[in-house]
This record gives structure tokens, C-alpha cells and sequence, in this order.
């Protein structure tokens, strides 16, 4: 298997293989293209997203600057705000459903790399997907690891680390992220 198979597989590869290395220069640079964009010209900006990464719905906005390892996997639902400095590290899938709100600063990552020296050393990398629900509200300076699932209508507090998968209808925070207390979904009939 070449080290993109086994990246796509869900299996370790070497992160500074050729063809990976291609996918995050591409990033790179559609990043610091959209970042170039002016900031009050929402139209360019959203055109760019499209192009940018792998889907994108309605009325969304990323503001400046906005970050990421591949682009192509990262699909976005509609009605979404990712405030300023945004990363996310889309070596694997971050799907983010409809009606979410990521406060500034905040990092989703689907990347690991091995506890040991050896594994490290050797350029090791594991990416799991991301997955978060529609009716989010992810404050800022929010860490979200591989892997997680994020439920519907859920508030992660700011400065929360994302550790664990978040079920439906709950207000979490702390690092790492614990539930704190069940919130009413109040557009269900």
C-alpha cells in the first residue's frame, strides 16, 4: 500500500511521504489564498470555500485566519460561523452538520502520532475522523482530537479539550471535556 492508502485506510503512515506532503502544500496554499482575500468581501470568500474544501452548504463563513491540512475533507453543512484562527487538520474527514458556531482559536484535528520515540522518529503518523452534529455551539479556544463524535445540540465550553464523544442535548467543558449538565433541544416537536 502506498502511505495515502494507508492514511485513507485508517492505518499509521509517514507523514512526510511525497504525495502526503503534496496534499498539505496544496493546503498551504489555497489557505493563503483565501486568507488574502479582503475580509468584507463575503461573496469572494464563500466562492473560495467551495472551491477550497470538499462541500460546503449555505450561509457560511470562515474568518481570517483559517487553517488546514487538505481542504478536500472537510464538509460543512449549512449556516455556519468559524470565527477568527481557525485550524482544522482535515487529514482524515471533519463532517460539521447545519446551524454550528465555532468560537476563535479553536483546533480540530483528526492527526496523532505515536507515544513512543521510535514511532515519532520515524515519521509516524494515525488519522480517525471527526464528526460533529447540527446545533453545536463550540466555544473558543476549543481542542477537538481524532476521532470524536460531537452529538446535536451541544455547547463545548470555551477552552475545553475534546476527548471523548459527546452524545446529544448537553452542555460540556473542562479538560478534559466532561458533561456538566442535559440542555432542553427547543426546536423539536
Amino acid at each position: 500500500m502506498t502511505e495515502i492508502e494507508k492514511l485513507e485506510a485508517g492505518l499509521e503512515y509517514c507523514y512526510d511521504d511525497p504525495e502526503v506532503v503534496a496534499r498539505k502544500e496544496n493546503a498551504i496554499i489555497h489557505c493563503k489564498n483565501y486568507n488574502a482575500i479582503d475580509d468584507t468581501d463575503y461573496e469572494a470568500q464563500y466562492a473560495y470555500l467551495q472551491k477550497m474544501l470538499g462541500s460546503v452548504g449555505k450561509d457560511v463563513w470562515i474568518g481570517k485566519t483559517f487553517n488546514c491540512d487538505n481542504g478536500k475533507k472537510i464538509f460543512i453543512g449549512n449556516n455556519f460561523t468559524g470565527n477568527y484562527n481557525l485550524t482544522i487538520l482535515d487529514i482524515r474527514e471533519v463532517y460539521i452538520g447545519d446551524n454550528v458556531m465555532i468560537g476563535p482559536n479553536t483546533l480540530i484535528t483528526t492527526v496523532n502520532h505515536p507515544l513512543t520515540p521510535m514511532g515519532r522518529r520515524k515519521h509516524i503518523g494515525i488519522a480517525k475522523p471527526v464528526h460533529i452534529g447540527n446545533d453545536v455551539w463550540i466555544g473558543g479556544n476549543v481542542t477537538i482530537l481524532p476521532g470524536i463524535t460531537i452529538g446535536n445540540n451541544v455547547v463545548v465550553a470555551a477552552g475545553a479539550v475534546v476527548t471523548k464523544d459527546i452524545p446529544d442535548n448537553c452542555l460540556v467543558g473542562g479538560v478534559p471535556a466532561k458533561k456538566i449538565k442535559d440542555i432542553e433541544n427547543d426546536i423539536e416537536g
